[in-house]
């Protein structure tokens, strides 16, 4: 069978339960009696091992198949939780990982057995039983010969018929040196793929041979016509064990009977169970025309199965299904760009019928397309809502994370996640892991002091880091410090001195935030040595540049001796937004509704200067202002005027004035990418078409101000 169409639901769904098992093993850490964890842990490793089994992955579903065992000892009471035993687990997800990432690439688990990890979790068993650990001759040495596991293991596979063509083609292999088995497999009543189960048993055995007879019929397996068990003879050059045990390493497998036979025996048998079933059939129970001619009064028609049984099996209950539908984010990418062109469309009548040498000033029209613009809102809003995904699918790993750094850097701390329910589009979660990662690791490696420091300083032993993540308008806001140290600013400036970046007379006029966003110019690194943490060079300028790509950007707040906090900011989508279309010169600019704060008509006599900036004072602020058409290089369209139309954009705590020349008013509109030959202007985020067919330029905020 083809289970190369499960791969993809197999990947989501071994990613998740690996994500269960890894929250579940730092929460059995803290409460190692905790039956609840330990039963959840049993369900996702057997879970795990049942996936591994029915696509094939023999050494994923070995490992899994461990676990689980180690876990039903856990639940006998058999064996303690310890650290020893949490670090193994911890190994074994790695590995799993492992296999999970030769899966993606290349469909296949790999080659590595993980002996060593199996084997430390065959000796937690072997400790649980007062057993010695097993070394491989051992393993050999152990009973290999089947035994029926229940009564109902019947050897079936003498009692069904065969043709005279099938008994020929057994006699002639077996004249030809192959050995002949017999074997009925019973699967467990609760297996949902019984076809999947039975020819994953056929998979395994034929790698040791050639099945001759099915019963039933293999077209009959596939189409799930049988109950709970199936037979048939396999010919094979191996022995019987290594068939036996291929058959039995199938998960799901209740019982496995069978052995090897002689053509003679086994034709004996079958013709002997042929001469029985025709004696039965011609007994006068079974056969009513006899039957009614010898006594007919006294015979009882033959038993039928009653309505009310078929009537029962007719009215089990289903579960409820799930309300859930994987998706193809290539399919949603796909839906987004229909529904783009769309609205392009919608744009382009509403800027017909706005134009009054159109000639469309029917009522009708008007209200027509009126119905359109809420239509493809409305589904612009649903797609939407479909690409949106919690960042939980990407902070839950986190934990673990600063779990295994707290002991490599033996340091004590603990992490705090709030608002993992945030959702972002599909695209933007998907990139955002990295950079989160490299601003934990770094509040991790340089962020919080070693303990005996904290001590000193009076401080908690266990040093806090935190994420907090929450939706602000149109971004989402995610912060990501620690109550550690503190940036030093001074060692940032003698370190930027020493590098060449700045000179001495450039730093006695930067400001303490300037300084500090010296970090996020590239191979800028504070590390006293290079670890496999941080220090090698890749630091804060990637973290900077992935985020910016994702049209968002990160700030930086310390206080010596309290702590850092990043700040990143990131938009909620990637392809439609809402944007107030403005006029610099003679040319068309959008800024994101998100951006905006308010809209001010600004006297010119009320600008201020302060250092040579044109600054104006708002309500208790001051705001600089950054004439559009200078950055622009547009010309004006007239002498100075007398007042100026200003647009207060606001990023985190900051705020600036756009001076424009004209508002034209607000309009959704479709990102398109500039693409890579002018992707060097970062004040240009990229480009929309307008209802005219004419191009109109995105103005980036966060770069302006």
């Amino acid at each position: 069978m083809d289970v190369s169409q499960y791969l993809e639901i197999f990947i989501d769904e071994t990613n998740e339960h690996l994500q269960t098992l890894s929250d579940c093993i730092m929460e059995l850490e803290k409460e190692p009696e905790n039956m609840d964890v330990i039963n959840e842990i049993f369900r996702a490793a057997h879970s795990l091992k049942g996936m591994a089994g029915t696509m094939g992955f023999k050494r994923m579903q070995h490992l899994t198949h461990d676990m689980e065992n180690v876990f039903q000892e856990v639940r006998s009471d058999k064996i303690k939780v310890n650290s020893a035993m949490i670090d193994l687990l911890f190994k074994c997800l790695d590995a799993i990982e492992g296999y999970l990432d030769n899966v993606k690439e290349s469909s296949e688990e790999g080659t590595e057995d993980n002996e060593l990890i199996i084997k430390e979790l065959n000796d937690f068993i072997a400790a649980a039983n007062g057993e010695k650990p097993q070394d491989d001759s051992a393993k050999k040495a152990e009973p290999q010969m089947p035994v029926a596991g229940n009564a109902a293991g019947r050897k079936k596979y003498l009692e069904f018929e065969m043709d005279d063509a099938d008994r020929a083609k057994l006699k002639a292999e077996e004249e030809n040196g192959q050995r002949i088995y017999g074997m009925t497999v019973y699967i467990q009543k609760e297996c949902l793929l019984k076809a999947a189960r039975a020819f994953l048993v056929f998979k395994a055995v034929e790698e040791y041979g050639q099945i001759i007879v099915y019963n039933p019929t293999s077209q009959e397996i596939e189409d799930e016509h049988f109950e709970c068990d199936f037979s048939f003879f396999i010919v094979s050059e191996e022995p019987f064990e290594k068939v036996y045990e291929a058959a039995r390493s199938v998960s799901e497998i209740e019982d496995v009977v069978g052995e090897e036979i002689k053509y003679e025996v086994l034709a004996a048998k079958q013709e002997k169970a042929e001469a029985e079933a025709i004696a039965v059939a011609i007994m006068p129970e079974n056969n009513p025309v006899s039957a009614e001619k010898e006594t007919p009064a006294a015979v009882a028609p033959p038993k039928q199965p009653s309505a009310s049984a078929g009537n029962k099996k007719q009215t089990v209950s289903k579960p409820v299904t799930n309300r859930t539908v994987r998706v193809d984010i290539e399919k949603l990418d796909a839906l987004m760009n229909q529904v783009s062109e769309l609205i392009i469309a919608k744009n382009s009548l509403v800027s017909i019928s706005s134009t009054e040498s159109g000639g469309f000033q029917n009522q009708t029209f008007h209200e027509q397309i009126e119905g359109l613009e809420r239509i493809t809102t409305s589904l612009h809003e649903s797609v939407m809502k479909v690409r949106m995904v919690p960042i939980e699918s990407v902070v839950n790993k986190f934990p673990r994370m600063i779990r295994d750094l707290a002991r490599k850097l033996d340091k004590k701390m603990e992490l705090y996640m709030t608002g993992e329910d945030t959702e972002l589009d599909r695209t933007v979660v998907d990139q955002i892991g990295d950079p989160l990662q490299h601003l934990l690791r770094n509040s991790a490696d340089h962020g919080l002091e070693d303990n005996a420091t904290r001590l000193e300083k009076g401080k908690p032993e266990v040093g806090s880091i935190f994420l907090k993540a929450f939706q602000e308008g149109n971004n989402v806001i995610i912060e990501v410090g620690d109550d550690g140290n503190g940036i030093d600013v001074d060692a940032v400036r003698e370190k930027a001195i020493e590098r060449g970046v700045i000179t001495e007379e450039q730093a006695e006029s930067m400001s303490q935030k300037e300084i500090i966003n010296l970090l996020f110019l590239p191979s800028f690194s504070m590390a006293k040595k290079i670890t496999d943490i941080s220090g090698r060079g890749v630091g804060l300028d990637v973290v900077k540049s992935n985020i910016e790509a994702l049209g968002g950007d990160v700030e930086v707040k310390t206080d010596k001796g309290e702590g850092t906090t990043f700040t990143v900011r990131l938009p909620l989508t990637l392809a439609i937004i809402q944007a107030l279309m403005v006029e610099i010169g003679d040319e068309k600019y959008a800024i994101a509704i998100g951006s905006i704060s308010n809209i001010e008509d600004i006297p010119v006599k009320d600008i201020k200067y302060v250092e040579a900036q044109e600054v104006i004072h708002l309500r208790g602020k001051v705001i600089p202002l950054i004439r559009l058409s200078q950055v622009l290089d547009t010309e004006p369209k007239e002498d100075e005027p007398t007042s100026l139309t200003v647009v207060i954009v606001q990023k985190g705590d900051s705020q600036a004035g756009l001076v424009v020349d004209e508002l034209m008013g607000q309009q959704e509109i479709v990102i398109k990418p500039l693409g890579k030959f002018i992707n060097n202007n970062k004040i240009i985020s990229g480009a929309t078409i307008l209802g005219d067919g004419e191009v109109a330029l995105i103005l980036d905020v966060n770069t302006l101000m």
